[in-house]
């Protein structure tokens, strides 16, 4: 993983907002000397690097050596650190951290709408993806005879494409974004098929 690029995409991130919510949570007590932004740096490592397991953000945040200030962390945390506040520190603190993040980001001028500007109406981009699953682990989500699945509807925000409804349904579900109830005056996008405008009630 480019460690460089990902201290840059860290330094976006609002750390006086975060520590108001670590303080709202008081997140910090009995960390375990993995401190809220650690553990929050830790996983977002896990996510952009692609980690399969503890062992491996561990071991990730270990080869950066030196880079670990850029990121604002002193210390790696070992697996049995990662597995204990993943377990006990309260979770809340990343919602509401990402909302504020969300309603940053949509303030800034660099996600306003460049083209369809003449389009009045709220413009929202429509898409699902299916993530396949192994089903002798997950054997709830059967989507073939031997394969297992889910599906993830997104639904993202046209002005800044920042997802504004995610839902999680079976690997064979059609039909799941319908039932969300889209703002008046909204418009909506599936890629590639065909454009859907909805009144209030979403019909």
């Amino acid at each position: 993983m480019n460690v460089t690029l990902f201290s840059q995409i860290i330094s976006k991130l609002n750390r006086v907002s975060f520590k108001r919510v670590v303080t709202k949570y008081d997140s910090d007590k009995h960390n375990k000397g993995i401190n809220s932004w650690t553990h929050f740096v830790s996983m977002l490592f896990c996510q952009f690097a692609k980690a399969n397991s503890l062992r491996e953000i561990s071991n990730g945040l270990r080869s950066t050596t030196g880079n670990l200030n850029h990121l604002g962390i002193t210390l790696a945390p070992s697996k049995s650190s990662m597995s204990y506040i993943n377990k006990h520190r309260d979770w809340h603190i990343f919602q509401e951290y990402y909302y504020e993040l969300l309603d940053q980001f949509n303030k800034d001028d660099k996600f306003k709408r460049i083209k369809f500007k003449k389009i009045q109406k709220k413009i929202f981009m429509l898409d699902a993806t299916v993530i396949s699953l192994c089903l002798s682990l997950f054997d709830w989500a059967k989507y073939r005879q031997k394969k297992g699945a889910i599906k993830l509807h997104v639904l993202l925000d046209y002005d800044g494409c920042l997802p504004s409804f995610v839902h999680m349904t079976d690997g064979i579900d059609l039909t799941e974004w319908l039932s969300h109830p889209f703002e008046e005056s909204s418009r909506a996008e599936n890629p590639g098929q065909e454009v859907f405008a909805w009144g209030k009630s979403g019909d």
